[in-house]
């Protein structure tokens, strides 16, 4: 692709020139780096369970081939087209939850996952992705027609999803939804009165949340007092980073692994500080900051209020979740069940992180040569 002419006029040479190869080249250095972690950590979860030492590793490689595609395929979109395929993706994502609702097997008290036979499919990671572009639209035709309640449209859609989801149930994935959903809302104008009822809402929500479901106020208080409950995997998480030093023992040779139980997909990060040492995890933290900075560098620089809100959304949640899972690991936040993108095993959380990052190469592209951002209709 470096080879491709300036003057190509075909779809990927247009997009070669106008994609941001920066925010790209980050995005594939993330994606070697997650293949790497889980050739590290995955086989001592394999074996530890009876499988096959690489079965992790050759379900993640070929989920990461159709996530390839599927990224590459989405980045290749106008605007119009990543809208029509957010919409189209949430409708289907919400029936799949509900159907999942209705048929799902529970794992760990929760019923999140459809069994598809080979593969067991979370419909509510399509779920991020969509419904920040979804709310992103709903809002700018608000800003085109000001007769177009798009706040309330917005606000409902934010509500059904939160019911779909607190049936699952699942508290972090809320949290990263409507963190995104308010951080759109207030950029799109939110009044005083609005932003101080919703945050009003919002720790209401939270306080309810503890008081009501137990597993959130188990975390929470083991968060607040490590000696109140079982903290195994965050002091063995700790453990790890103490162990890699700067440079870390060396590849394969990290030995937490071999009793942390989710070392390949929470708490990969652990495994990244033992074998690899500092250094590998402020690159790792480095590539997502790189990534969010540049797509809200981008995305604050354009003249379409659907482009803007959109890119702001999915880099927003994008760096969220990564804050999380890191800080998870760090014991800087309550445990919560979250994938560090594309490092962490999970298929589901592959292919979604992949729509998603199709989505914001594809409203950030620019045009060959004058400077400005490419206008598309929204």
């Amino acid at each position: 692709m470096i080879g491709i002419a300036r003057t190509d006029t075909s779809i990927i040479g247009r997009w070669w020139w106008t994609v941001d190869r920066w925010m790209l080249l980050a995005v594939a250095l993330l994606i070697a780096l997650g293949a790497i972690l889980l050739m590290a950590a995955s086989p001592a979860v394999a074996d530890r369970l009876g499988l096959d030492t690489f079965y992790f590793a050759r379900r993640q490689f070929s989920f990461l081939v159709f996530a390839l595609v599927l990224l590459v395929g989405t980045a290749l979109l106008s605007p119009v087209g990543v809208r029509r395929v957010a919409v189209a993706g949430f409708v289907v994502a919400l029936g799949l939850m509900t159907l999942t609702l209705m048929t799902g097997a529970p794992i760990n008290g929760a019923r999140r996952w459809l069994d598809l036979g080979p593969v067991i499919f979370q419909p509510s990671e399509f779920v991020k992705p969509t419904f920040a572009v979804v709310t992103a639209w709903v809002l700018a035709r608000q800003q085109r027609a000001t007769e177009f309640p798009g706040k309330l449209v917005a606000t409902a859609l934010l509500v059904v999803v939160f019911g779909l989801l607190l049936a699952q149930p699942d508290i972090g994935m809320m949290t990263v939804i409507g963190a995104v959903w308010f951080i759109q809302l207030f950029m799109a104008g939110l009044p005083l009165p609005w932003l101080v009822g919703l945050v009003a809402l919002g720790a209401a929500g939270a306080a309810t949340a503890y008081l009501v479901m137990p597993h959130v106020a188990s975390r929470v208080d083991h968060f607040l007092d490590p000696a109140s409950g079982d903290s195994y995997q965050i002091d063995t998480a700790l453990q790890a980073f103490g162990l890699g030093g700067l440079f870390g023992r060396g590849p394969g040779e990290g030995v937490v692994k071999q009793v942390l139980p989710d070392a390949h997909t929470d708490f990969v990060f652990a495994v990244a500080g033992e074998e690899f040492g500092l250094v590998a995890c402020l690159l790792l933290v480095g590539l997502f900051a790189a990534i969010v900075l540049r797509g809200l560098s981008w995305a604050l620089r354009e003249n379409n209020y659907f482009v803007l809100l959109a890119a702001s959304g999915l880099v927003t949640q994008f760096g969220l979740q990564a804050v999380i899972n890191m800080g998870v690991n760090l014991r800087l936040l309550p445990t919560k069940g979250m994938t560090l993108p594309f490092i962490s095993y999970g298929g589901s959380s592959l292919l979604a992180l992949a729509l998603g990052m199709g989505m914001i190469l594809a409203l950030t592209r620019r045009r060959v040569g004058d400077g400005r951002i490419v206008e598309w209709p929204a």
